[in-house]
């Protein structure tokens, strides 16, 4: 699941008004994807496990909540409408499609923003925004950590956020 502070910085990204079309791509256990639903985004969810698929419709009943549920992968399992936010939280090596797909599927001046814990991946995904021409590109590094129960402060991975708009 998406850390509250990670997922409040995403959201912030993605400026999620109340009618946004958003896509969330390898949604796991839809965190990202309720947070948008509950600012008013009209939401599609892709996850390709199976688990992570039944704790999004727990999670939707749990916060009353209702989106569109995909159980597949990105691209090839995409629906052929368009949209004017989308978050990656994981796409199984699969960005350049991912890209191809967004060529005709996000809206011009629409937002596109990732998580990232591993640098391959922040690499081709700022590589790919310059290919596909996105402006107004945005990466942060957040690095949090919680005092545990005893009192000792534990580090938790660093998060790459990054964000692009569709020129």
């Amino acid at each position: 699941m998406t850390k509250f502070n990670v997922r409040a910085l995403t959201m912030a990204h993605m400026d999620i008004k109340e009618g946004d079309e958003f896509l969330d791509i390898g949604a796991g256990t839809g965190s990202v994807s309720i947070e948008a639903c509950m600012q008013g985004a009209s939401v599609t969810a892709i996850e390709r496990v199976e688990e992570g698929v039944n704790l999004i419709y727990q999670n939707m009943e749990k916060f009353g909540v209702n989106m569109q549920v995909i159980k597949g992968e990105a691209a090839k399992d995409l629906p052929d409408k368009t949209f004017n936010k989308v978050f990656i939280g994981g796409s199984r090596g699969q960005l350049e499609d991912v890209f191809e797909y967004l060529e005709n599927h996000l809206e011009k001046d629409g937002i596109i923003c990732g998580n990232f814990i591993m640098l391959k991946n922040l690499d081709e995904f700022s590589k790919l925004l310059k290919k596909y021409n996105y402006k107004e590109v945005e990466t942060h590094m957040l690095q949090a950590s919680y005092v545990d129960r005893i009192g000792l402060l534990k580090g938790q991975n660093p998060i790459f956020i990054v964000r692009g708009v569709k020129g």
